[in-house]
């Protein structure tokens, strides 16, 4: 089987912001129902829960990958979307922007 691949330019845009969602489920629904309706390729998704100390979870991406840690002593969580993919990442800015008119 022979797989043929695109040549791009060594470049990485990334994205970070913090929101005041702490629920782990609404977070990984939210972001990966996004993460798809943007076109992105998820080749893997992991989490992890630390007890009484929040939540990790990340999806990697053919085009990078997504991360979101939670902080639910201080109400809030970190997420960050790296992606060799600039037009994605526009997107996924204009969308997560969208959504918090």
């Amino acid at each position: 089987m022979y797989t043929t691949y695109k040549h791009i330019e060594a470049n990485i845009y990334s994205h970070k912001l913090w929101t005041a969602c702490i629920d782990p489920k609404e977070l990984k629904n939210t972001y990966d129902h996004l993460l798809k309706e943007i076109g992105f390729t998820i080749v893997l998704f992991n989490e992890h829960d630390f007890p009484e100390q929040g939540y990790t979870c990340f999806w990697l991406l053919s085009e990078s990958h997504l991360a979101i840690h939670t902080f639910p002593e201080s109400g809030k969580s970190y997420i960050e979307l790296s992606s060799c993919n600039k037009s994605k990442l526009d997107l996924f800015i204009q969308k997560t922007n969208a959504s918090k008119t």
